[in-house]
């Protein structure tokens, strides 16, 4: 099953021109939506939650950088993640990185531990400033 969100964008240079516009921070989700178990726990337990979607659409634009195995990717989109994948080093799924609105990192949480649910989760992006 492949999870979508409504509003997530996966498209990175837009994402960093609103949240200039707005003052908010990027959110990156690097994800294999498709093959990734933790990926999909994390999806499931955290991002499709109200409580997680409330601070999100507050604080991020969030970005869905996907690795899917079986899903295509139109070209200019898996090349985009191709890069946002080599530009910030990732070695693991699924991977959240918080950014400034220049894309200067601010913070990154890599894995998920199944079952500790929204609250961890926004506690530890919070922490990223």
């Amino acid at each position: 099953m492949i999870f979508v969100h409504a509003d997530w964008t996966t498209d990175y240079k837009a994402a960093l021109v609103q949240a200039k516009a707005q003052n908010k921070l990027v959110l990156l989700d690097f994800t294999g939506s498709d093959w990734c178990g933790y990926c999909k726990l994390l999806d499931k337990e955290v991002l499709t939650q109200q409580a997680f979607k409330d601070f999100a659409d507050k604080n991020y634009i969030a970005v869905t950088v996907d690795f899917p195995h079986e899903k295509q990717l139109p070209d200019d989109l898996k090349q985009q993640n191709d890069t946002l994948g080599k530009q910030f080093n990732i070695d693991g799924f699924p991977t959240l990185i918080v950014l400034d609105a220049d894309g200067k990192e601010l913070g990154r949480q890599v894995g998920y531990d199944p079952g500790s649910g929204t609250d961890a989760v926004i506690a530890k992006l919070k922490s990223f400033k």
